[in-house]
C-alpha cells in the first residue's frame, strides 16, 4: 500500500510539473496599433512568454485578403519556434476582405509602390523597437501579396537578415538598388503556379544572379497558388488551392533557413 501511495504521489508530482511547464510556455498575443502617414495600423504581436530577450524577430506579411485569422495563425506558429512575430497590417485599420475584386484593389494600390515599402518599414520599426527583440536579427516572411511586400522591403535596403516568400509575386530590385540589399532569400513556389509567368520567374532569377545574392528557390510539385492556406479552396478562384504536403514541406524549409540566418 505504501508503494502504491508513493507511486500515486510521484504521478501527481509529474503531472503538476508538466502542467506548470505548459502554463509557462503560453503564446502571448496582442494587437499593437502604430501609425504611418496619419493612418492607424493594427499589427498582431505574438511571442512565447516563457522566453527572455533579446530574441530574433520575424515580420509576417499577409496575403491580399488583409491581416486575417490565417495571417495571425502564421504569426503564432512563428512564435512557437522561439521568435517574436509581428504580423503587419498593410491596409490600415485591420481591414480584411474575402472579395477578390476588393482584395485586388487594396493590394494593387500598394504593390510595387513606394507607399507599400514605407508602410512595411513602419511595421519593421515597431518590431525592431520591441524590448524582446534583437534588432540585428530580424527576418520577414510573406504570403502571396505579402511575399512581394517582403521582397520590396529587402530591396529598399532594410536591415533584414533574411526573407522567405510563399507563392509570392516575384518582383525585382531596380538597378540602383542592387547593392543595398542585405537579406538572404528563400523562395517557396508552386511548380504549377500560373499567377507568375515563366518570363517573370526568369527575370527574378536573373536579378538574383546579377545581384550576387544568397538565394534559393524551391519548387513544390503539384502545388498551385496559395498552397499554404487551408482555406484557399473556399475562395473559388481558378489556380488557387491548398496543398498540405507543400505547406508542411515549405514550413520545414523555412525553419532551417531562419535558424541559419539568425545563427550568431
Amino acid at each position: 500500500m505504501l508503494h502504491n501511495a508513493g507511486g500515486t504521489i510521484v504521478v501527481a508530482l509529474v503531472a503538476a510539473w508538466v502542467a506548470a511547464g505548459t502554463a509557462q510556455a503560453a503564446i502571448h498575443t496582442e494587437t499593437v496599433p502604430y501609425t504611418y502617414g496619419g493612418v492607424t495600423y493594427n499589427g498582431y504581436l505574438a511571442y512565447d512568454d516563457a522566453l527572455k530577450g533579446p530574441l530574433p524577430g520575424v515580420l509576417v506579411f499577409h496575403e491580399w485578403w488583409g491581416l486575417n485569422d490565417y495571417a495571425k495563425m502564421r504569426a503564432r506558429k512563428v512564435a512557437e519556434l522561439g521568435y517574436v512575430a509581428f504580423a503587419a497590417d498593410m491596409y490600415g485599420g485591420g481591414v480584411t476582405t474575402t472579395n477578390p475584386d476588393e482584395a485586388g484593389k487594396l493590394s494593387g494600390a500598394l504593390r510595387d509602390k513606394p507607399e507599400g515599402r514605407e508602410i512595411a518599414k513602419a511595421a519593421l520599426g515597431v518590431l525592431a523597437k520591441n524590448p524582446l527583440v534583437d534588432a540585428k536579427r530580424i527576418a520577414a516572411i510573406g504570403y502571396c501579396f505579402g511575399g512581394s511586400v517582403a521582397l520590396e522591403l529587402a530591396y529598399s535596403g532594410a536591415d533584414l537578415a533574411g526573407v522567405v516568400t510563399f507563392h509570392a509575386g516575384l518582383t525585382t530590385p531596380k538597378p540602383d538598388e542592387m547593392k543595398s540589399v542585405k537579406a538572404r532569400f528563400l523562395i517557396c513556389h508552386g511548380a504549377n503556379d500560373t499567377f507568375e509567368s515563366p518570363e517573370d520567374i526568369a527575370k527574378f532569377q536573373e536579378a538574383m544572379r546579377t545581384g550576387g545574392y544568397d538565394w534559393q528557390m524551391i519548387y513544390f510539385g503539384g502545388a498551385v497558388h496559395s498552397f499554404t492556406n487551408p482555406d484557399a479552396d473556399k475562395f473559388g478562384m481558378k489556380g488557387i488551392a491548398y496543398n498540405k504536403l507543400a505547406d508542411e514541406r515549405s514550413w520545414e524549409y523555412m525553419k532551417i533557413f531562419l535558424a541559419g540566418v539568425f545563427a550568431k
